[in-house]
């Protein structure tokens, strides 16, 4: 049982605490109300994960300007007796995207999905760090990864083949590419309508830095929850003019993470 109370500072003052069973991540994340009405998110992970929460909420503070609706970063440290690192956020009051979406008509759902394409491209606005190896280089050895560990895995997937012919074909797509700050899982289980209809954007765990267009790599779950949010992103990013290039790149991005998917999988049954 992790001990708010005695390490966190103004723990005394938090009313009320539920835990938060959703997403794929291992921390552990909590709903918290303060005594003054405020309300937060804690995420808790394990203290190994140290350096990588760290970087995740100095770069948060690179969006706080932004105007955006977005987690803003509260509070950093250890807890647990330093088996733990908390990392405290504002909390976004409001219904999952993908759970609201496809309640929407369609129109509404296109709008929105305009509305994450600004956003993203606001995002978008934070420059990379410099001396960036470049992201031919990296991506190329993210590829080489996922191609070996898919033919490691022992499972199949009907198409492979075409698959990893057409990223062999256009892996020279990535020549000069631009970098600059990702959220890193920009999609609409991220994402937070609230009663307002103000779009909210949330989990920035993953955050990195990279092609802008990447973040189109997991935009199939979005045309699952509805097709025309989905579309209203692409749109809503270009400001409806969008590049024949992106497409491309688009299904360079997206035919990597098919094959990467299949090894990720197996270890949750």
């Amino acid at each position: 049982m992790i001990k708010f109370p005695d390490e966190i500072p103004d723990s005394c003052k938090w009313q009320k605490v539920e835990p938060i069973n959703r997403g794929w991540s291992d921390d552990q994340k909590y709903y918290v109300r303060t005594t003054d009405g405020r309300e937060l998110l804690l995420r808790v992970s394990d203290v190994s994960q140290y350096e990588n929460r760290k970087r995740d909420f100095e770069a948060i503070k690179q969006l706080d300007k932004l105007d955006i609706l977005i987690s803003h970063p509260v509070d950093f440290g250890i807890c647990n007796n330093g088996k733990s690192v908390y990392s405290l956020l504002t909390w976004i009051k409001g219904k999952d995207a993908e759970y609201l979406l496809p309640r929407l008509d369609r129109k509404e759902q296109y709008q929105f999905g305009v509305k994450a394409g600004e956003i993203l491209k606001i995002i978008h606005q934070v420059s990379t760090a410099k001396n960036q190896i470049s992201w031919s280089e990296r991506f190329n050895r993210k590829i080489n990864r996922n191609i070996a560990a898919y033919e490691a895995c022992g499972i199949r997937l009907k198409g492979a083949e075409k698959i990893i012919e057409y990223i062999e074909q256009n892996r020279y797509l990535l020549d000069n590419r631009p970098q600059c700050f990702q959220h890193g899982d920009y999609h609409a289980g991220n994402m937070i309508i609230t009663e307002s209809g103000e779009l909210g954007i949330i989990d920035f765990n993953r955050v990195d830095y990279g092609d802008p267009w990447e973040e189109f790599n997991r935009i199939t779950w979005c045309a699952d929850i509805s097709a025309s949010f989905a579309s209203g992103r692409i749109n809503g990013y270009f400001e409806h003019d969008v590049p024949a290039l992106f497409f491309r790149l688009m299904a360079l991005y997206i035919a990597s993470n098919q094959l990467s998917s299949i090894p990720w999988a197996i270890q949750f049954g």
